[in-house]
């Protein structure tokens, strides 16, 4: 335990005290608190938010000049992939996306329709598909894989630790090394946290739609320590038979689930609502990344949603790029840019259409108020009881949202437990544990002050405390992509 806090480990000092400082401050201010991070992310959306449209787009057009050049075919590491195409795509995907495309697979695209962020001469329901799927397809992935192959270059190819500071300095007690590791531990520890909350908060109404749940903070602390609970079993158990079977399960449940919607719906319509919105989607992404003409939806609306979800994603790239690039072990920057940027997203355009495509027919119809689907939590299994079997379907999605979460939750221990461990790519399991306490009492913490003080919006604050940690990395990415090319080219 003490050699967690060894020199060479004095990021994880540094994070620990940053983390113990800002939840006493929530506890003992908590209105002052919860005001300085909503007006910081604000901030920051507000000011920076066409550089992170512009960091979105330079990503996404790098990784795909690079995979099309002849470095396209050099390979993370000599040996051959570990893991087998749908493993490796079923784990990146519940990583990368995970219970989120349960959270939105409704409400955004219903939200997107009834209040069109762009005029033009498309169709309501197209511009609401082609803008969900603007926010949920390259960009995003392109923030994670451009760590991934980063982080996977420096310990398969050049074998340096995991640790983003490798491709600056070679040493790991450096101020500079300090710097950049605790901020993406904190940024690491954050998503975690956010995430948790969030689920759990999810899982608790998606629950109340089948049974009654007492009104107490119990459901919600025995959510948590089942997730966390399995999630530290799955962690232990490694990654191949604990993430990489638990990331099958789900994304073999998820694939169920999406055709049991489909085979309901008008399958003709859904198919041509995918295509026609992936057609403009795919002509039109150079002027939706940058807001161009009549692409531009406003500052108010990029504000509320571009500029958070470029930020959150961002945010959230050190912990999955890391984990990505782990798993990718052997396979080339060709094969890693498709199959991390381009099959997700289409995965995620087919989810969207089917679950958007048929919540707007049904609003449509007058069979669902919109309103009823205004709330990300329970909006999915609103949407689930106009169909049939809605007590099946509503038991999957709640079973999904606890293996997304575990899953989410078991990589996040892996990757922090590397960091700890000296940037092993096996790391020790009394890492995982460690981390899996910090965890967990972060959570619960965030999640009684919530309960404790309704008033205040605390889980939504704690999810903006990634917008204010991601403001460094964006700044840090180009410094990356500058350095990683360096390194290719050497």
């Amino acid at each position: 335990m003490l050699n967690l806090f060894h020199k060479n480990h004095i990021s994880l000092l540094v994070s620990s005290i940053i983390l113990v400082i800002t939840a006493i401050c929530f506890f003992v201010f908590p209105e002052s608190s919860f005001h300085i991070v909503e007006q910081s992310s604000i901030f920051i959306r507000d000011v920076f938010g066409q550089f992170y449209l512009v960091i979105g787009l330079v990503f996404v057009m790098f990784l795909l000049i690079v995979s099309l050049l002849p470095l396209g075919k050099r390979r993370l590491g000599q040996s051959k992939p570990a893991f087998s195409f749908w493993s490796w795509s079923a784990m990146l995907y519940s990583a990368g996306m995970g219970a989120g495309i349960l959270f939105r697979a409704v409400q955004e695209p219903v939200f997107m329709y009834q209040n069109p962020p762009i005029a033009t001469s498309l169709p309501s329901k197209t511009v609401a598909l082609e803008y969900t799927f603007f926010q949920w397809g390259f960009t995003a992935w392109a923030f994670y894989t451009l760590f991934a192959l980063v982080i996977g270059h420096l310990i398969f190819n050049l074998n340096k630790p995991v640790q983003l500071s490798s491709l600056f300095t070679n040493s790991t007690s450096s101020f500079w090394a300090g710097g950049v590791n605790s901020l993406t531990l904190l940024t690491t520890i954050v998503g975690i946290v956010s995430a948790t909350a969030l689920g759990a908060k999810q899982i608790q109404e998606s629950v109340e739609l089948l049974i009654p749940l007492p009104d107490s903070f119990l459901p919600l602390l025995v959510i948590i320590i089942v997730v966390f609970l399995s999630g530290t079993i799955s962690s232990l158990l490694g990654l191949n038979d604990g993430i990489r079977r638990l990331s099958n399960f789900n994304i073999l449940l998820t694939t169920l689930l999406l055709l049991f919607v489909f085979v309901q719906g008008d399958v003709l319509t859904i198919l041509g609502d995918f295509l026609t919105s992936l057609w403009h989607y795919v002509t039109d992404f150079i002027q939706l990344s940058l807001a161009l003409g009549e692409f531009d939806p406003g500052k108010e609306f990029l504000t509320e949603w571009t500029y958070y979800y470029w930020a959150f994603w961002l945010a959230w790239a050190p912990f999955t790029g890391v984990f990505i690039a782990r798993i990718s072990k052997g396979r080339t920057i060709r094969q890693v840019v498709v199959g991390t940027v381009f099959i997700p997203s289409l995965a995620s355009f087919f989810w969207f259409s089917v679950f958007g495509s048929s919540a707007i027919d049904l609003v449509d119809q007058n069979l669902i108020q919109a309103e009823n689907l205004e709330s990300a939590f329970d909006a999915l299994s609103v949407f689930l009881g106009s169909l049939h079997y809605p007590e099946v379907s509503r038991i999957i999605v709640i079973v999904l949202l606890f293996g997304f979460l575990i899953t989410s939750l078991d990589s996040g221990l892996f990757v922090l437990s590397m960091f700890s461990d000296k940037g092993k790519t096996e790391p020790g399991n009394y890492h995982k544990v460690i981390w899996a306490i910090v965890c967990i009492l972060l959570s619960l913490a965030f999640l009684i002050l919530g309960y404790a003080l309704p008033e205040q919006n605390v889980l939504s604050a704690v999810s903006k405390v990634l917008i204010i940690v991601s403001l460094p990395f964006a700044f840090l990415s180009l410094v990356i992509i500058f350095r990683f090319v360096r390194e290719l080219f050497s």
